[in-house]
């Protein structure tokens, strides 16, 4: 078994570990439990001491919880390994989804809960969509109440690749005090921040040991006949056969191994690091499952941080050749930059070194250029483009407000500044509402963005709700004369216009006819006309953008020195802030048609949830490709979906979100009508 890591080429290269699973898993605890035993930390730090090297911002401190990657390099028995702590929330999946795709392998770490199973299903599915090795860590075992073999049994729904339990629990009085190597056939005792020690097993344990090898070795057979053939003749495997098995389906992405431990003690921690060691594939695999097999130097730029001293800071995957520092590079947009700095990372430090090679994952200096998901080569041929995971679609927004308008200027930097970090931010300009506005997934996602600002660029900022950007139309048609005389010295102004206004069916915008005759309005009035009614449509009686209204010019008059496009233009106003009073105007609200995604044991929840905010429910079906899961197909108004997501995800544990779009604009009066124009009043005070 010591000589697998050299044989297939990894001894010599880095290797890189996403730790990912639900939020409060215990993930950041287990990077600190391996710092501490790999030597890279003194002690063990706690995250609920706010010590920890992972999490060392002061948003991730403040809320309890990983909001970013934290990165960090461990060595274990020789070779060296880049730990990247994953953030659980699925406010945060874009990052931990980018960062994912140049790991080797991803460790899977989970309470033995059942209430984790639909954020499992999630990660699990991920994994697997990218082609990702991975381990399952069931963590927090000192605590566990249920059998490890039932857990695993419940768990296995979530995941598409079969569970191969690779330990057992030693129990006293109710109380994981060891393990069971089902692979070593050997059994261990759990010390406190301490390696286990070897034990001998007892009748009983032993017996138990015997029955779940067997059940390991039936799971490993469905894909190794030569071992299917031991089996059956009751011919016991070799053991370095059955680590062969394992390390060979575990690269094959045919099972998913399942370790115990507790991180909060560093119990299984050796173990999981000596898995990591002798099955993770090297480099050259990722490489190749990125596209990148042929590449002679290419790096993968899985984050961006902006440093309070140190600039700019790319966390680059090295996925071939080398990268020094000084050494020219080029991305994906032929732009070229030169490497300021290479640097070793250990949560927030930074460690200088002199270059990078294969394997290795180190910050890059200094590439203003580069982005979060390019792929960068040294020369001035750029390496091939990294297909990336789908963006998902924002699903909450606040408008944002300065406290000090001094600092326009620097939000504009600031924002572009915090978006390279966290690209799944989107900032959007609205030219209607005049509001800046800031979307995200998630109210933390907005919160932590928002406290980022104020930390980092010291940007006071105010929240406000987003406007909903309601619409008008009429009910009833009118005739009316707009006339606009002046006189005031020397050439006067005067435009007159008769003008018909009606109702169009819903969908029609807005269109403008004439039906002048003899020549009473000249052509070149009637363009000026047509100008100045829709200057009046941009906000119509109630203040709204209007839509689905005919306009049609009947008749008019001249005055040959006196008229001009302005006078007329002019007048086409008046007519029309006469005339729309008189046509009946009547709001019109924006709805949304929405599929939300759900575990299929909240759909009755959501559905009454949707009933609440005045939705409309179209049905549901299964979800594609996620047994377990509906998707619900509903209409909603906007004005009510600003906080959905929050209640959504509360009645979903957390993991259901939605994708919207604009269906279709309908009539809203009385009370609810009244409250609409109020906030809009409210907010343009």
């Amino acid at each position: 078994m010591g000589s697998s890591s050299s044989q297939n080429g990894s001894a010599n290269t880095s290797r890189c570990i996403a730790l990912v699973g639900p939020y409060l898993s215990g993930k950041t605890t287990l990077l600190e439990a391996i710092l501490a035993r790999t030597g890279s930390i003194k002690r063990q730090g706690s995250v609920a001491g706010k010590s920890t090297t992972g999490d060392s911002s002061a948003e991730a401190r403040d809320h309890g919880m990983s909001v970013e990657l934290n990165v960090a390099d461990v060595e274990f028995l020789g070779d060296r390994f880049t730990i990247v702590d994953c953030p659980g929330s699925i406010e945060f999946q874009l990052e931990s989804s980018w960062a994912l795709a140049a790991c080797d392998a991803a460790v899977i770490v989970c309470e033995p809960d059942a209430k984790r199973l639909p954020a499992l299903q999630a990660l699990f599915k991920q994994l697997a969509d990218q082609g990702i090795p991975h381990f399952l860590f069931l963590n927090k075992i000192d605590a566990a109440t249920t059998r490890v073999r039932d857990v695993v049994k419940l768990l296995q729904p979530a995941s598409a690749r079969p569970l191969v339990l690779r330990q057992i629990p030693i129990w006293e009085n109710g109380i994981a005090t060891g393990f069971v190597d089902l692979a070593l056939e050997r059994g261990f005792v759990y010390r406190p921040h301490a390696p286990s020690v070897e034990i001998s097993m007892s009748p009983d344990v032993q017996e138990r040991e015997k029955d779940a090898r067997f059940q390991m070795l039936e799971q490993l057979a469905d894909y190794d006949e030569a071992l299917m053939e031991k089996l059956l003749l009751d011919v016991p495997p070799a053991r370095d056969e059955v680590f062969e098995d394992l390390r060979r389906e575990l690269r094959e992405g045919l099972i998913c191994p399942v370790l115990l431990g507790s991180a909060n003690n560093a119990n299984g921690i050796v173990r999981l690091l000596k898995a990591l060691r002798h099955e993770v594939p090297a480099v050259t695999s990722t490489a190749s499952r990125l596209g990148l097999g042929n590449a002679t130097n290419a790096a993968y730029i899985l984050k961006t941080m902006h440093t309070a001293h140190g600039g700019k800071l790319s966390i680059a995957r090295v996925l071939a050749g080398t990268f020094a520092d000084g050494a020219v590079v080029t991305g994906g947009n032929a732009n070229e930059e030169r490497i300021g700095g290479v640097f070793s990372m250990l949560g927030s430090d930074a460690r200088r070194r002199t270059a990078a090679s294969a394997g290795d994952t180190v910050a890059l200096a200094r590439l203003e250029a580069i982005r979060t998901g390019d792929t960068i080569s040294t020369g001035k041929i750029a390496a091939t483009s990294v297909a990336m995971p789908e963006r998902p679609e924002p699903v909450c927004g606040t408008a944002i407000v300065l406290k000090d308008r001094k600092d326009e200027v620097k939000l504009s930097t600031a924002l572009a500044k915090l978006i390279e970090e966290d690209p799944s931010v989107t900032v959007v300009q609205n030219p209607e509402t005049h509001q800046t506005q800031l979307l995200g997934h998630g109210e933390m996602h907005l919160r932590v963005s928002l406290e980022r600002l104020n930390r980092k660029y010291a940007l006071a900022v105010e929240r406000q709700p987003l406007q909903v950007p309601y619409r008008e139309t009429i009910r009833a048609a009118a005739t009316v004369r707009g006339r606009h005389k002046k006189q005031s010295g020397g050439h006067g102004q005067f435009g007159d216009v008769v003008i018909e206004i009606k109702p169009l069916p819903r969908g029609s915008g807005i269109t403008f006819d004439e039906r002048i005759v003899g020549g009473v309005v000249p052509r070149q009035y009637i363009t000026a006309t047509e100008t100045g009614v829709r200057d009046y449509l941009r906000a119509g009686p109630l203040g709204c953008p209007v839509v689905d209204v005919g306009v049609t010019l009947i008749d008019g008059s001249t005055h040959s020195v006196d008229s001009s496009d302005m006078a007329f233009r002019q007048a086409a106003r008046i007519a029309m802030a006469e005339g729309m009073p008189k046509c009946e105007p009547v709001l019109l609200e924006p709805v949304m048609a929405i599929q939300i995604a759900v575990p299929n044991d909240a759909t009755a929840r959501v559905n009454a949830l949707i009933a609440q905010r005045r939705g409309q429910i179209g049905g549901y079906d299964a979800r594609p490709g996620w047994p377990g899961w509906d998707v619900i197909e509903a209409r909603l108004p906007a004005s009510e979906m600003n906080d959905l997501i929050v209640e959504l995800r509360s009645a979903t544990a957390g993991v259901g979100t939605f994708v919207s779009r604009l269906n279709h604009y309908s009539e809203l009066v009385g009370r609810l009508a009244d409250e609409a124009m109020s906030r809009r009043a409210r907010a343009a005070e």
